[in-house]
Parts: C-alpha cells; structure tokens; sequence
C-alpha cells in the first residue's frame, strides 16, 4: 500500500516548543507529534489528551511526524501507515 498524502507535506515552523494545547492548559504529555501540513505541535496517543489525533479529526491534516530529538518517522492517519 502507498500513501497518496504526500502532496499535502509542506516545509512547516513547529507552532510551539511543546503541545500547543497542553501548554495553554498545563498539561502533561508524553511524545509530541508535529504536523506537517501546518506546524501544529500536538502530544502522542500515549498522551492524556492525545492533541496530535485531535488535529487531524479537526483539520483533516493527515500526516504528522515525530517531534521527539532524534526521531524523524511519520505517520498518515488516513491510510494508517508510516510514511
């Protein structure tokens, strides 16, 4: 299988040193994920709130990456895969 997402990365600033959300909150995460279509930094889905899912079922944005030093995998929540 192929992601046909690609088309929708763009080279992107990461919106906040930490989740965005949890930030304003005072929240806890765990890993944080950044969205490669318009920045939005957003905790893993080990998280509490798991803001990185949220983002996509809000904007549809489907491809995150890992936002964790070292780390350069990415993921599609629509075709559910690493790309």
């Amino acid at each position: 299988m192929q992601c046909h997402h690609l088309s929708e990365i763009h080279d992107v600033t990461p919106s906040a040193k930490g989740c965005e959300e949890c930030l304003k909150t005072g929240s806890k995460w765990v890993h944080l994920r950044m969205c490669l279509t318009c920045g939005h930094v957003g905790c893993c889905d080990s998280s509490p709130n798991k803001h990185a899912t949220k983002h996509f079922h809000q904007t549809k944005h489907p491809i995150m990456q890992s936002h964790e030093p070292g780390e350069t995998w990415r993921w599609c929540y629509v075709d559910n895969m690493e790309v």
